[in-house]
């Protein structure tokens, strides 16, 4: 062929003169793709390509080869381009996923169109190019490198000459697919998704999924808040007496950026409550977020409207509404907290570093530092044991508030819960957790990650820095926790992933108008499937079942960790707290107080007039010191910390860098999500058992005189 595999030889920069194949559609009969098979010339039979409803094939080359760890060679297969994702099907015999593998969705190696940042092609005959929708390529790629949102980097080498029209063809279909990526249910393509998986495969895991069934069938369900069931569910598992479930907002029509149903004090009808959101930005009024067993109630809210001026009734109501009828309201903002912009800075710094290397190795953890990245999961952490602490430590009321009440705040009171409630450390308890903390709670996903073109501005990975702050706390406390860090990284991967409606909407609102609601909301694992109602669209992210297998999905779970419920006489113990629960020095029942670096001052809410001096009250240690155990230099010992309240240390060394997530990208750390295997623990286990023995044998006087295996204090 003219200008092919000789243009390859010779070097020459001119695109062959190839005919351009149409798209082939999948046939998708009623509720599931068809699964097609192709037979490649030189990569054999590729495996058969599960398609989603809707899926359109676009460009797809046989051959190809995908580059694993150094010294590991590479995977044959083939890569399929379709208008949802870019996925690689290795050839017979050489799969890439972990034995046992069955899941229709595995993500591995496959990557969603609006996860890709960047889209590089190489050639050894010319500089690399970064492929966009607009560029022209003007070589044959010889490698092409996906580089992923969530750092992941996929390498895959068209090394045969016969592969150049294929290898053109694929690189622009892929850098134009990217471009103009739209989802077919979008556009009322209401497919059921609990038929993805082929029958053949449900059969041969019918057996496994039944034990998997009996091992979660004593654990709670994960609720989605969408129906008015699962918010009294909650309620009352907090044992929250003097609040209940408002349906003020069913229609959307009092916030459109709220869920459908409030917890508001008992005490407040809703005929008060309605004159309360004019005077709130986004009309984000005050709500429960968490009720701890000691009294103390955690509540968000958007920050007070600038332009409002309440008369004498609203000011009534606006009072009962924040202080829930007991103790002083304290009010925590986020302004100690990194920014937006700050957030995805740091994050694209993060990002440039562990997946170019844009720092030489000796100067890598200065670069690192330089990032800020864990500066910001220290001030988040920082911020989340102070008013953890004070929960516990007081009965209050504590309320965060942010100028829009979906970023921060979100982060901000899941990460109070994690501390505070053991029930938020279980797997179950988490799930619900970010449904009704991030989800219900209007967090715009879609903007935050880039999943869709709209501004760049409005970018800010907030929810992965939730999650590496999450991953601070299992790597501090792993006994505390019912999950994994395969769990949090297998979440991180899917807020990428928009094959679930999760992540796809902005608001429970949108989510609405987006199509028909399920009347039961609540989720809970059958057999490892999930059974939609009639009329859903997509299932959620917590169907781990359509992208991993029970081997897979019984990694998530901690068999050893903690979790259960925390009851009234696990907090304010007089012996391990300086200040009964109920005192506050110089403080009044009905006053408003302010929370700033680990201190309280009074704070006058707006429509009051007149300023009372600032005088700082002492609440509690500092982080640093409710972090230590035992006494200082001085001698008195420092308090214990409450039951079931965990204390992290927020210092610099004790902070690490996610590093099965962030350095995966780099070849020698390509280990994937479930690394290590347990062969290679075993593996380093009996090499480690092998240096001891000989240490051992050497003698005291030998390890004396420096021995390079005697341990170092």
């Amino acid at each position: 062929m003219p200008g092919g595999p000789r243009a390859a030889e010779t070097g020459r920069l001119l695109p062959p003169r190839v005919p351009r194949s149409p798209s082939r559609p999948f046939p998708v009969p009623p509720g599931r793709a068809k699964s097609s098979a192709m037979n490649g010339e030189r990569g054999g039979s590729r495996s058969a390509f599960p398609g989603l409803p809707g899926e359109v094939v676009l460009e797809e080359a046989a051959g190809v080869r995908l580059r694993c760890r150094e010294g590991d060679g590479s995977v044959p297969g083939t890569l399929v381009c379709t208008n949802l994702r870019v996925a690689f099907l290795a050839a017979p015999g050489h799969g890439v996923q972990p034995p046992g593998s069955v899941a229709p969705l595995q993500s591995e190696h496959n990557v969603a169109l609006p996860c890709i940042r960047k889209l590089v092609a190489g050639s050894s005959f010319t500089k690399a190019k970064v492929l966009t929708a607009a560029s022209t390529l003007k070589f044959i790629p010889e490698e092409l490198l996906i580089f992923c949102r969530d750092f992941r980097l996929l390498r895959f080498h068209f090394h045969e000459n016969g592969l150049a029209p294929q290898a053109y063809r694929l690189a622009n279909a892929i850098a134009k697919a990217r471009e103009t990526a739209t989802w077919p249910w979008d556009s009322g393509d209401s497919s059921s998704w609990a038929e993805t998986k082929p029958e053949e495969e449900e059969e041969d895991e019918e057996e496994e999924e039944e034990e998997e069934g009996d091992d979660e069938e004593g654990s709670a369900p994960t609720l989605l808040f969408e129906s008015l069931p699962d918010w009294e569910k909650e309620l009352k598992r907090q044992g929250a007496a003097g609040w209940r479930v408002s349906a003020i907002n069913e229609r959307f029509d009092m916030a459109p950026s709220l869920p459908r149903y409030l917890w508001v004090p008992s005490g407040l009808l809703d005929h008060d409550l309605k004159r309360t959101f004019a005077h709130f930005e986004e009309r984000r009024v005050p709500r429960l977020c968490w009720h701890h067993p000691g009294g103390s109630d955690l509540l968000r809210s958007a920050g007070f409207h600038a332009a409002s001026e309440p008369g004498s009734e609203d000011v009534r109501c606006l009072e009962a509404l924040l202080r829930a009828g007991h103790g002083p309201c304290v009010l925590a903002d986020t302004a100690e907290l990194p920014t937006l912009a700050d957030i995805q800075l740091a994050h694209l710094k993060l990002w440039a570093l562990c997946l170019h290397g844009a720092a030489p190795e000796e100067k890598w953890l200065s670069a690192l530092e330089a990032t800020r990245w864990l500066d910001h999961v220290r001030a988040c952490l920082r911020k989340a044991v102070e008013v953890a602490s004070l929960l516990a430590g007081r009965r209050c009321c504590v309320l965060l508030q942010e100028p829009s009440d979906r970023d921060l705040n979100c982060l901000l009171a899941s990460l109070v819960q994690l501390l505070a409630d053991p029930h938020a450390r279980t797997l179950p308890g988490f799930q619900s957790l970010v449904q009704r903390e991030w989800v219900a709670a209007g967090h715009p996903f879609p903007r935050r990650l880039g999943l869709r073109r709209g501004n760049p501005r409005e970018e800010a990975p907030v929810f992965p820095l939730f999650l590496d702050c999450t991953w601070q706390l299992v790597r501090q406390f792993p006994a505390a926790f019912g999950f994994t860090e395969a769990f949090l990284l297998a979440l991180h991967d899917g807020a990428f992933q928009p094959y679930c409606g999760t992540f796809l909407f902005t608001c429970q609102r949108q989510r609405g108008r987006g199509g028909p609601q399920p009347r039961g909301q609540t989720y809970t694992p059958v057999n490892g499937c999930w059974d939609p109602p009639a009329g859903s669209r997509l299932p959620p992210v917590w169907d781990w079942a359509l992208r991993y297998s029970p081997q897979q999905r019984a990694r998530f779970r901690n068999p050893a960790g903690g979790g259960g419920t925390l009851s009234p006489q696990n907090t304010g113990d007089p012996e391990t707290t300086a200040t009964p629960p109920d005192s506050w020095p110089g403080g009044g029942a009905g006053e408003v107080l302010a929370l700033a670096k680990g201190s309280l001052c009074p704070q006058p809410l707006p429509w009051r007039s007149g300023r009372p001096p600032p005088r700082l009250l002492r609440w509690a240690p500092s982080l640093e010191s409710l972090s230590e155990r035992g006494g200082g230099s001085g001698g008195s010992p420092i308090p214990e910390p409450p039951r079931g309240l965990l204390l992290p240390c927020a210092a610099g060394p004790s902070v690490r860098l996610w590093r099965r997530c962030y350095l995966r990208g780099l070849p020698e750390s390509q280990h994937g999500r479930f690394a290590p295997s347990p062969a290679g623990l075993a593996e380093e286990l009996t090499l480690l058992q092998d240096r001891l023995s000989a240490w051992q044998a050497q003698g005291p006087r030998t390890r004396a005189a420096g021995s390079p295996l005697a341990p170092s204090r």
